[in-house]
């Protein structure tokens, strides 16, 4: 089938009742934890918090003792989505996530990593990396990462793809669920679940920039998240504050920003934590959140709009500067 952009305005129209008030019924259904709402992950039935802790960051700027009582900390606080990527920083960030899930911590986690391999000898060798790097026999959720190339989905279900690693890795015990990531532009996302659905194969999770900027150029809030929520797939929001570059067009605040994202139909809101002070305004953010209404939202459009056009603000979608399998295509095998 042929997603067409009149056929994915057509579907967000039908879908508006869901897109407006999911928030405050469906996706809400679990009880909160310390005050951090919870939210059912698709139809995996799976319970994770309104905010997940990004995986990039703590391998980046803070000591790896700090990162990990940055980890602790967001666990014991109420998070339990945890993200990360085999590629990120090295290694780095998986490795210091690994040493924060020792001495039980494990257990409170819903543990998310992604590999960029996009051949099936790649994607194995990556995915046996990262769960000796995690320190764990198997991570809740993988996802092929940087779905970013036209070809890309042909060549991950294609022969000798990617795919059959990762199924591989299901059936063994290493990934219990799968999903794909992305953020460089909705069409990208659009065929690669057009071309799931000819491989009769299902998606569990679909990952996605989701912010106040998006809104207004290459939306995958207006493109990608209708069908997600029509074919019941957890949705994955990125780069609620895009590491901060939004707050620099002065028009918005950081809760501003991750309000906006909850109140979309994502099942967790993954954003970067550099530092205890920035996680504890993703746990405040968290804990007051409440379901946004009409006049808030375009109140918050309206301040965007006039700075958003042609991705000012996301360079992630007109730049190669955050395109890590660009800068290094030997990671696709």
């Amino acid at each position: 089938m042929h997603v067409t952009p009149e056929f994915t305005r057509r579907r967000f129209v039908k879908t508006g009742i869901i897109l407006t008030a999911s928030t405050a019924s469906g996706l809400l259904a679990a009880e909160p934890e310390q005050g951090i709402p919870r939210r059912v992950l698709g139809r995996t039935g799976e319970k994770v918090s309104i905010v997940g802790l990004g995986g990039f960051h703590i391998g980046q700027k803070p000591a790896e003792d700090e990162a990990i009582r940055i980890v602790r900390t967001a666990l014991d606080s109420g998070i339990n989505f945890l993200d990360n990527c085999w590629d990120y920083n090295g290694g780095a960030s998986e490795i210091r996530m690994g040493k924060a899930l020792r001495d039980g911590y494990r257990a409170k986690a819903f543990l998310m990593s992604k590999i960029d391999g996009q051949t099936r000898e790649a994607a194995a060798r990556q995915i046996d990396e990262s769960l000796t790097r995690l320190q764990t026999d198997h991570v809740d959720l993988m996802q092929f990462h940087e779905v970013i190339r036209p070809a890309d989905p042909d060549r991950i279900f294609g022969k000798g793809g990617s795919l059959e690693a990762m199924v591989q890795a299901r059936k063994a015990g290493k990934v219990r669920y799968i999903g794909f990531t992305g953020h460089k532009n909705p069409d990208i996302h659009l065929k690669m679940l057009e071309v799931v659905r000819a491989h009769d194969f299902q998606f569990d999770t679909v990952q996605m920039p989701l912010n106040v900027m998006d809104a207004h150029f290459e939306s995958f809030e207006k493109k990608v998240l209708p069908v997600l929520v029509e074919r019941g797939i957890g949705v994955l929001g990125m780069k609620p504050i895009a590491s901060g570059s939004i707050l620099k067009s002065n028009t918005v605040s950081a809760v501003e920003c991750l309000h906006y994202a909850m109140n979309l139909p994502t099942s967790v809101v993954i954003t970067g934590c550099d530092s205890l002070d920035i996680l504890q305004q993703a746990l405040t953010a968290a804990r007051t959140f409440k379901t946004m209404d009409s006049g808030e939202i375009r109140s918050l459009l309206a301040r965007t709009q006039p700075v958003a056009g042609e991705g000012k603000f996301e360079g992630y979608k007109t730049t190669h500067t955050f395109d890590g399998t660009w800068q290094n295509p030997q990671w696709l095998g």
